[in-house]
């Protein structure tokens, strides 16, 4: 009988490297900051870097921040860059990030509680899905999308989402409209929101100024 030789390479990993790459849950970092939104009423949330997530180039510039943060960046449980990154969030109901984007793709498997994950169709709608335990849900790059814990009972009970995310040091970006808001609420500073952002803030202060009344012509 004819051996079928190997094609692909192999290596052999000793096992002290090996638990190099095992994570364990309860010894895992957390981080509630490090975003923007991240002190926004609505939007806490612990965010875990499981595996990767280095921190991205440009990281601070305009509106560019990693996925989970600065923070939760340098934390990362298992510190590779294989081309994919993976993390869970862990949230009470009620509670998830605003609208972003990032440049790589983005999955979203529901662990426990029931979670929306919502995003913008081609007409500009919102559309939106909800995920029971182990159903998923996988965003191309360039989609905004945001989630949130919407699992009905307990508003005291966490829930926990796992996002799996393309590329070594992927890039996230809040959309103009949040960044705005978050501008106008004073959890960022104009001064380092993006440019869109920063004309959105204006026209929405341009809209609430009383209209001058019109000037009477001497008679």
């Amino acid at each position: 009988m004819q051996q079928i030789g190997e094609t692909l390479p192999r290596i052999r990993v000793s096992r002290r490297d090996m638990m190099k790459r095992v994570a364990r849950f309860k010894n895992l970092k957390g981080s509630d900051g490090g975003l923007p939104d991240s002190r926004y009423p609505g939007c806490e949330r612990i965010l875990y870097n499981v595996i990767g997530f280095q921190p991205p180039k440009n990281e601070g510039k305009g509106g560019v921040t990693s996925p989970v943060g600065a923070q939760a960046s340098r934390l990362a449980a298992v510190k590779i860059s294989e081309g994919f990154n993976l993390g869970y969030c862990r949230a009470l109901p009620g509670r998830g990030p605003m609208f972003h984007n990032h440049d790589s793709n983005e999955t979203f498997i529901a662990m426990t509680g029931t979670w929306r994950a919502s995003w913008y169709d081609n007409r500009g709608q919102i559309q939106h899905v909800d995920l029971k335990p182990l159903d998923l849900i996988s965003f191309p790059a360039g989609v905004a999308r945001r989630f949130m814990n919407v699992t009905p009972g307990s508003k005291r009970q966490h829930a926990i989402l796992m996002f799996v995310i393309g590329g070594d040091a992927p890039r996230a970006e809040f959309t103009a409209a949040s960044v705005a808001e978050l501008v106008e609420a004073g959890y960022w500073k104009p001064a380092r929101a993006p440019r869109k952002a920063a004309k959105a803030v204006k026209r929405k202060a341009a809209a609430r100024k009383p209209a001058r009344p019109a000037k009477r012509r001497a008679k």
